[in-house]
């Protein structure tokens, strides 16, 4: 494939851009710790293979053709950000220990996939990202159109997963940073709470090109 070089440029510049994604995985590493993290990395990584198919089938340009699909979507996706937005003003990000402060372990290994899971799958920015990138790098001519798009798809997942892997662990290294100082953890909490819910806020205005 000739452009592959390009194409994994292109998908890396992307992922370097801040999103919800990549605040949520900060912001778990930090409040529940790396192994947290990495299964919200998983379930983001879930929600890329499972829009790379749906783009695959063409079910992208449902939007197109029936716009109440993209804005049931859209209300649904800023919702949730909005929700997790608001619990990270929660406090008690952190438990005590004889220690000192160790990261909070309320959520599930389930529910840290599911977070990733649902930020992802119900951002439909996402799935028209798909549709409009992936394309670009296929050349109609080949033997083999499906193949092509498979193998991008699977490379944009590997690629995704690894930024993000980074992104979660990086968010452990800022969590055993915040445990000395619960100032430091409170405007933690307020920076990631107020930027989920401004990505929120964002998509609920975001129209449809």
């Amino acid at each position: 494939m000739e452009n592959l070089a390009l194409f994994i440029a292109a998908l890396s510049m992307i992922l370097l851009v801040p999103g919800p994604d990549m605040i949520l995985l900060l912001q778990t590493g930090a409040r529940h710790g790396r192994g947290k993290a990495l299964a919200t990395a998983l379930g983001l990584a879930i929600a890329r293979g499972g829009h790379v198919a749906l783009a695959g089938l063409g079910l992208a340009t449902l939007f197109k053709v029936s716009p109440w699909t993209f804005e049931i979507v859209r209300i649904v996706g800023a919702a949730y950000l909005l929700w997790l937005g608001l619990k990270m003003f929660k406090p008690g990000s952190m438990s005590t220990t004889a220690q000192g402060l160790a990261p909070d372990a309320s959520i599930s290994w389930r529910t840290a996939i599911l977070r990733g899971l649902l930020t992802n799958l119900l951002n439909p920015k996402a799935l028209l990202f798909c549709s409009v990138l992936l394309p670009q790098f296929i050349d109609p001519h080949a033997a083999s159109v499906a193949g092509q798009f498979v193998e991008l798809g699977g490379i944009l997942v590997v690629i995704g997963l690894s930024f993000d892997s980074v992104y979660a662990m990086a968010g452990g290294w800022i969590g055993r940073w915040l445990a000395s100082s619960q100032t430091a953890q409170r405007i933690q909490q307020w920076v990631f709470g107020t930027m989920l819910i401004g990505f929120a806020v964002r998509l609920a205005f975001i129209q449809q090109a």
